[in-house]
């Protein structure tokens, strides 16, 4: 009898064990699942909010990484795979270290925009051409240095970070989004190696 009474404490035990891990696990599950409905529909309202940078500061963001990896020849670039957002949840999460060095950038990109065109109140309002050239001019700084690789990171990270929209990075590279990806050099016998 108390054997069996032993398995029955046992197994209530783990049953409550396992019901409390549940209920812990789908918290993080439901809190993911919300998370992933507003931004499907953000994206389907084309109305994604920002975090961390304004919608001025934003536009500015987005016409810079267009120009660093534009869309050319129906390839798509920055922009259609919505490289901002990614930098924007950067900017709120794990880089928010620059968030003050993306804001003075801006800034100063504006600034250099007005003195190059007057009338132009911000970078975004310039022509391609004179884009490229305030970007060339200041391509050795850390705000421009940041900014190409935050793009280069956004175009190709997880689209759950809010860039490579669609996996337009990835289908780039030739790479498609499966569940399991297959060694792609082959059979591999680490015993074989062995008795070389």
């Amino acid at each position: 009898m108390g054997d069996l009474h032993n398995r029955r404490i046992f197994l209530r035990a783990a049953a409550a064990a396992g019901a409390a891990w549940g209920l812990a696990d789908l918290a993080h599950v439901d809190e993911a699942l919300a998370w992933a409905a507003q931004q499907v529909g953000s994206i389907e309202n084309n109305r994604q909010r920002f975090n961390a940078l304004i919608p001025g500061q934003a536009e500015v963001i987005v016409s810079v990484t267009s120009r660093i990896l534009p869309s050319v020849d129906g390839r798509p670039g920055a922009r259609d795979a919505g490289v901002v957002y990614f930098i924007d949840r950067s900017l709120s999460t794990f880089n928010a270290a620059q968030k003050l060095l993306y804001t003075d950038g801006v800034k100063d990109l504006n600034s250099r925009a007005a003195k190059k065109s007057p009338g132009a109140t911000t970078f975004a309002a310039l022509a391609a051409a004179q884009q490229d050239a305030l970007l060339h001019d200041i391509e050795k700084t850390p705000f421009f240095t940041a900014v190409r690789f935050d793009t280069v990171a956004g175009m190709f990270a997880l689209p759950t970070w809010g860039g490579n929209r669609d996996y337009m990075g990835w289908h780039l590279l030739g790479m498609t989004h499966q569940a399991r990806y297959e060694p792609p050099f082959g059979y591999y016998d680490a015993d074989a190696n062995k008795r070389s």
